[in-house]
């Protein structure tokens, strides 16, 4: 009997000490993920083109061989376990009702594994690229997605929108001055007919969505058109106001490829031990100057550094001094714009107003590289980035236009994307 107590005792004892351990060790482990979920990435310079073009749009063929390249930089210098996932969306970029299985082809995630180390620079940061679509991860469906870059503990790190495409209409378009009078000085318009012969559209007012963008923004995108005329399996958009944009100014510009030598548009560049800080020369309004031509890049940027042998981790991050003489402006903030913004209003951008020197000024970290940018006033009472105010608009000014053509058959759950194409304005003089 003895003998019995004896082993149940040490049994009990044993299973005591093992769920003691247990406990610890789940304890540590939430500790760690606590840990984990602290983590604060500070992501910078994230782009998404097509593979062999950094200037690119976002778009691909569905079933293609093509593919995006999707690239970031976390400042924390800290390489992570990040993933990577797709979300689908309709014309309007309201998630749809759909479920992953349905638009995805593989894996409902992949980790990007493709991470570098920045070389030889002040600022430390990792570099991370995903080429997009993977043997992991593939698209089922046509129309608007996006990107959804999360970490381990499901924290999002940010995401970025782009579309696939089935091309199943032909769509002509035609960019000229506006045809109102009193807007022909300063505004495109944007006249253009969809052949449908191959698709079947029974209802175009119901089942097609056209989103009309210049330089594919979305603060001005015209979304809201219907056809005005339709013949046979023609559907004809020729407004004469409804589909007009401001022609705004050509984007201004600063190259900072190079430290070692000021060039156009620079002042001065200085150097510590911590930082390069470059300063640009104080811009003035340019809403009622004559019209002047400037080459451009449409809003976009680039990375490059001359000096590297690769400039995704070698290029240096870099804090550029913007400044605007202007009076205070009553109708809201001021704003830089442009795809270093991601065309959005944040903080980041927002320029402080000096009243004694009356200059608006900001300090923004980038990456070595070629950029455009406009000023832009939040204007409030209509809330609206109004770019003409500071920049001035001149018919004369060459944007770039797209236009998405999303269908929703009667049958599908989802809008499909069936017709794109973009076209440069011409010097319309």
């Amino acid at each position: 009997m003895k003998i019995k107590l004896f082993f149940l005792s040490s049994f009990l004892f044993l299973i005591c000490c093992k769920t003691q351990k247990n406990n610890i060790t789940t304890k540590k482990e939430n500790l760690e993920f606590e840990s984990k979920k602290k983590n604060n990435y500070n992501i910078k310079t994230v782009l998404l083109h097509k593979k062999e073009n950094n200037l690119s749009l976002p778009i691909i063929n569905l079933k293609s061989d093509e593919q995006l390249k999707l690239s970031f930089d976390d400042l924390n210098y800290e390489s992570s376990v990040l993933y990577i996932t797709i979300e689908h969306y309709d014309a309007m970029w309201k998630k749809s009702n759909l479920m992953q299985s349905e638009y995805i082809d593989g894996f409902t995630s992949d980790e990007i594994i493709n991470y570098q180390f920045s070389f030889n620079t002040l600022q430390n940061y990792v570099h991370y690229e995903y080429l997009f679509p993977s043997d992991n991860l593939k698209p089922l469906l046509s129309g608007n997605y996006k990107f959804k870059i999360y970490d381990l503990n499901g924290d999002t790190l940010f995401n970025k929108r782009f579309m696939v495409l089935e091309n199943k209409i032909n769509i002509d378009l035609n960019i000229k001055k506006a045809t109102l009078s009193s807007d022909r000085k300063i505004k495109h318009e944007l006249d253009f007919t969809l052949n449908h012969q191959n698709i079947n559209i029974v209802d175009p007012f119901s089942q097609i969505k056209v989103i009309v963008k210049q330089n594919n923004k979305e603060d001005n995108a015209i979304t809201n058109l219907k056809p005005l005329y339709i013949r046979n399996n023609t559907l004809i958009y020729d407004y004469n106001e409804e589909n007009t944009f401001f022609g705004n100014n050509e984007f201004r510009h600063f190259d900072i490829k190079s430290l070692r030598y000021f060039s156009e548009r620079i002042k001065n560049i200085t150097y510590d031990s911590t930082s390069y800080k470059v300063d640009l020369f104080t811009e003035s309004k340019r809403a009622y100057d004559n019209y002047s031509i400037e080459p451009d890049l449409n809003g976009k940027f680039y990375i490059k550094s001359q000096e590297a042998r690769n400039s995704n981790i070698e290029s240096e991050y870099v804090y550029v001094n913007f400044k605007l003489k202007s009076n205070f402006i009553e109708e809201g903030d001021v704003y830089i714009v442009g795809g270093l913004s991601n065309w959005e209003k944040n903080n980041e951008f927002k320029l402080e107003f000096d009243s004694i020197n009356n200059i608006y000024s900001k300090s923004i970290y980038l990456k070595q590289g070629y950029y455009n940018y406009h000023y832009a006033v939040n204007d409030t009472s209509l809330n609206y980035l109004d770019v003409a105010s500071i920049e001035g608009t001149h018919y004369q000014t060459r944007n770039s236009y797209e236009i998405y053509v999303y269908f929703n058959d009667t049958n599908d759950r989802y809008q499909k994307l069936i017709g794109f194409t973009n076209a440069l304005s011409k010097e319309l003089f």
